[in-house]
């Protein structure tokens, strides 16, 4: 079953309050063109339930029974997989590549582990980036803790963790020990401009792909929670005073789509002052240049206008506002990682 991270580790709290163990499967390496990359995750219970994913194939269930292994025998280990060509073929996969598998035995006893999980939860949505990391230098023996960009590292000491703290899942060796370090949260916010038809389609694909969404509108039945319960926030704002009810950040993505002309006009000139990483705009080509022509007017110049990008999405010929959502979902998807692959 598919989960979000947080619904993960949620799962897992809940899982030791029932007195059960359970195992984390975790991609930690991967080379090639594996499923998925390091980082990638699911959960194992007693009960033979398995929750996220690692790619799917055989070797995810191949990696499911050897997890009930792990549960019976109450003992942590890596697995390693090379999927070459012949292999690839046993495994009735269609790419290879090599990956490596942490089979993280976790006893519902675990006190530590029980009190990171609910550290994790209750500060996902504090806009701020996370990291989980790992000492695996002795499998068997792991160690785990959080790191917090204002509070700084919790649960285990590293004399300086810095390095660890990347935008793609790590292993490195510090002070000769073994440690695996993931980011749980990035900070940034997909703001949303106009509660209509195509950010009702929006929001719940962006939430299940670890975006965090916050819908604005000037009408109460287009921005609440019982539309929109995968937001972060719905905000009931006037459009022509955006910067009082919410600071749009350099890493934050912007999403206007709201019920006419004016008020997308009212939107892009403000959106335009801020640093906003990414800002897209539903409609025509037609509507685009009657905007630009008043943007123009108003001082913006045609570097600061090509932040733009409308119509918004990718060009898959989207009609239907599920349509439209997927789009702008893959275009996010996208431009995301141009920001990892810029950051690293």
């Amino acid at each position: 079953m598919m989960k979000t991270m947080k619904e993960l580790f949620e799962t897992a709290k809940k899982t030791m309050e029932e007195k059960q163990d359970l195992v984390f499967v975790t991609t930690i390496s991967s080379s090639g063109s594996s499923p998925r990359g390091a980082g990638s995750k699911m959960l194992v219970l007693e009960n033979g339930k398995s929750y996220g994913t690692i790619g799917g194939g055989n070797v995810e269930y191949v990696s499911i029974q050897y997890a009930k292994e792990v549960l019976k025998e109450k003992q942590s280990c890596t697995k390693g997989f090379a999927l070459h060509p012949d292999q690839v073929a046993d495994l009735g996969m269609i790419c290879g590549g090599d990956v490596v598998i942490f089979f993280q035995y976790i006893s519902w006893e675990n006190q530590g582990f029980y009190e990171l999980c609910i550290k994790i939860i209750e500060n996902w949505n504090k806009n701020e980036n996370t990291w989980l990391i790992f000492d695996i230098t002795e499998e068997t023996a792991w160690h785990a803790g959080v790191y917090q960009e204002k509070e700084g590292l919790t649960g285990i000491s590293i004399s300086d963790p810095s390095s660890l703290l990347q935008t793609k899942a790590v292993q490195m060796v510090l002070d000769g020990r073994r440690y695996y370090c993931e980011p749980l949260v990035q900070k940034g916010m997909v703001y949303i401009f106009g509660g209509g038809h195509v950010a009702q389609a929006l929001v719940p694909v962006l939430s299940r792909l670890e975006f965090r969404c916050v819908v604005f509108d000037d009408r109460e039945a287009f921005s609440n929670p019982q539309i929109f319960p995968e937001a972060e926030q719905c905000i009931l704002g006037d459009f022509s005073r955006i910067s009082d009810y919410c600071s749009i950040q350099p890493q934050d993505y912007v999403c206007i789509m709201s019920r006419g002309h004016q008020y997308d006009y009212l939107i892009q000139k403000q959106v335009l002052r801020t640093s906003a990483y990414y800002i897209g705009v539903m409609g025509s080509r037609k509507k685009k240049e009657v905007i630009q022509q008043k943007l123009l007017a108003d001082g913006f110049s045609m570097e600061d206008i090509s932040r733009i990008t409308t119509p918004i999405g990718l060009d898959i010929l989207a009609e239907t506002p599920e349509e439209i959502a997927i789009s702008i979902a893959g275009q996010l998807i996208s431009e995301r990682a141009k920001a990892v692959i810029t950051e690293a």
